[in-house]
Formats: C-alpha cells, structure tokens, sequence
C-alpha cells in the first residue's frame, strides 16, 4: 500500500474527490515500483465506461491529485488509457494489455469489475481502484485496515448501503409501493440481493431493471413505468 494512504470506505465524499485521492494514490506509490520503468513513468488508465460519460469534474479530480503529487501528463508523466465501453467483458483483455505495456500504476477506474479485472491481471503491478463493492469479500485486498498485496484504493461499498437507502426512502415516503431499483445485473457488485432482502423485511414490493450500458435506459426506464413504481434508485 503505497506511503501512508489507507483504505476508505464511506459515501461522504464526493466523488470528485474520490478521484483525486486515486490519482494521488497512484502517483506516490513508492518509487521502487517504477524501477524499472522508462524516465517518464507511465501509467494505466482502466475504465469500466467511454470516456465521453466521465463527468468533468471527475476528470479534473483524477488529473489535480496526480498534479498535488507534482506529475503532470505529458510533461513527466504519461498516461495508457483503456476503455471498456460498459462491456464489463473486455475488462480481463483491456487490464493484460495493461500489463504488457509494462505500465508502473495500474488505476482501474469505476467498477468492482474494473478492479477484479486488474486484480487477475497482475499480481505484482501496483493497482490503485475506486469501486463500489466490498473489496475485502471479492478478494482484492485482505482487509480495510491491512490492504497489503498489491492493490488499495477507495470503496463507496454501495451494494452494502443500498438497503439503508431503501429503508431511508421507506421511513420517508411509506406509501411508496412498488419501489424501482435500477442497477447494471453483469456488475458482480449490483446491490440486487440486498435491496430485495430489505424489501421482503419492510413488506415492500421492489420492480428490479437492469440497464448495462446507456442504450438500456430507454427500455428500463418505460418497465418503471409500466409497473407503475412510485419511487426508484
């Protein structure tokens, strides 16, 4: 785990801030790590999404924490940049190619995928992820305190909070019924499982819609209305 960065968990933060503490992170894990590597390190880049749906202010705070680190692209810093696409099934190729670029940093961007993918790709590059899963549960780190291994970052465990929210919406609107959860089903890390359950426990019925990429949404979003749901996450 690269210097004193630690693990976090939580949702407090924006994420725009997740992102900076990732580029920080994968500019200052220690210089050991780049031994062998070009006079400008280079470093991977893997995005579960197309670039074009990376909200700016996320972009800015990937590249202002690589700066705060004193790295700066294309000046002594140079960045391989792999898209997914939302095809969580290219993730394992787009993570090898990574590796055989010999890249210094892997930051697996977004997704428990993401991070699995880059996880089964290299065991000796140093990973930096942002996910929404239980890192510890999918086997990426030993644990939150101790990542060790090669790989740490930040985790929102959303799957993990996803109950919470529903009950929150309940205790809010308790005339709500049915209640829409829309969720990407190829993520291993969807919260399905977990909204279900809580729902089943709170007498809700919960309308499940699955949108893995963008052009999902319209059909997604006409099954909400269809079942007439009242709210949706």
């Amino acid at each position: 785990m690269p210097g004193s960065l630690a693990l976090r968990a939580g949702t407090a933060m924006r994420r725009r801030d997740f992102m900076k503490i990732i580029g920080a992170s994968a500019a200052c894990w220690p210089l050991a790590a780049r031994a062998q590597q070009p006079a400008m390190p280079v470093i991977g880049f893997l995005g579960s999404a197309a670039r074009a749906t990376i909200r700016s202010a996320n972009w800015v705070g990937f590249h202002q924490g690589l700066a705060d680190a004193g790295y700066i692209e294309g000046r002594n810093l140079a960045i391989e940049y792999r898209w997914a696409d939302g095809r969580n099934e290219v993730l394992p190729a787009l993570a090898a190619d990574l590796v055989r670029q010999r890249v210094a940093v892997i930051a697996s961007m977004t997704t428990t995928p993401c991070a699995l993918a880059a996880k089964a790709a290299t065991e000796t590059i140093p990973i930096v992820f942002l996910m929404g899963g239980d890192p510890v549960a999918f086997g990426i780190v030993a644990s939150l305190s101790r990542p060790a291994g090669n790989a740490t970052g930040v985790t929102s465990l959303v799957a993990e909070v996803s109950a919470n929210r529903l009950q929150m919406l309940h205790e809010a609107v308790p005339a709500a019924n049915p209640i829409g959860l829309l969720t990407d089903l190829t993520n291993v890390a969807n919260a399905a499982s977990q909204v279900a359950s809580a729902a089943g426990r709170l007498g809700v019925r919960l309308v499940v819609v699955n949108a893995t990429s963008a052009g999902d949404l319209e059909t997604a979003f006409a099954k909400l209305v269809e079942e007439r749901v009242a709210h949706f996450s």
